[in-house]
């Protein structure tokens, strides 16, 4: 009789383990996913702005139209590659990123074009939105880290495998993001 009651605690503690393993995946797959819909809500904030901003510059700014096109071309593809999942979606983002960025350059040539209220508006906007982008970015990785941890460490790898809980992928930062500037404070 002892023998069954201590099998049975141990069948139990088991079984409590079990469940608290698989309800701490289930939690940190959860965070994921919202993670990577937060980074979707100011995505698509930055690209509900950007064809305000081409509108915006397109007058001041008829002999740059190559530059409104890569943009334009860039914000589409940013916009498509968003059902193909993180790594092709930082790609195209970074694409879009370096639009907007030769945008902006051009946009400092033109001195009516940098003092148009609306133009500053829309600058300014998209400034804050890169700003929650960046943000959102490291919170998504950084729960894609927990979770990538956790599924991969034991005890969590013995039932992460056989249910499914698949390793994520990171939202990679622009690659100009990871080059150090040099800077040269000598007196020439």
């Amino acid at each position: 009789m002892e023998l069954l009651i201590i099998l049975l605690i141990i069948i139990l503690v088991v079984g409590v383990i079990l469940v608290g393993v698989y309800n701490g995946l289930v939690t940190r797959r959860n965070r994921v996913d919202e993670a990577l819909g937060q980074i979707e809500v100011q995505l698509k904030r930055r690209h509900d702005l950007i064809p305000n901003l081409v509108q915006a510059v397109k007058g001041y700014m008829g002999f740059e139209q190559g530059v409104l096109t890569r943009v334009t071309e860039a914000r589409a593809g940013a916009v498509a590659a968003g059902a193909q999942g993180p790594a092709q979606q930082a790609a195209a983002e970074n694409m879009l990123t370096g639009a907007l960025r030769s945008l902006f350059a051009v946009v400092e040539n033109y001195p009516d074009l940098k003092a148009n209220q609306n133009v500053m508006q829309l600058q300014e906007e998209l400034t804050t939105t890169e700003n929650q982008i960046s943000f959102s970015r490291q919170h998504y990785n950084a729960t894609v880290l927990d979770y990538n941890n956790t599924i991969q460490t034991i005890p969590s790898v013995l039932i992460a495998g056989p249910l499914n809980f698949t390793r994520r992928e990171f939202f990679d930062a622009e690659p100009e993001a990871e080059v150090v500037p040099t800077v040269d404070l000598t007196l020439g």
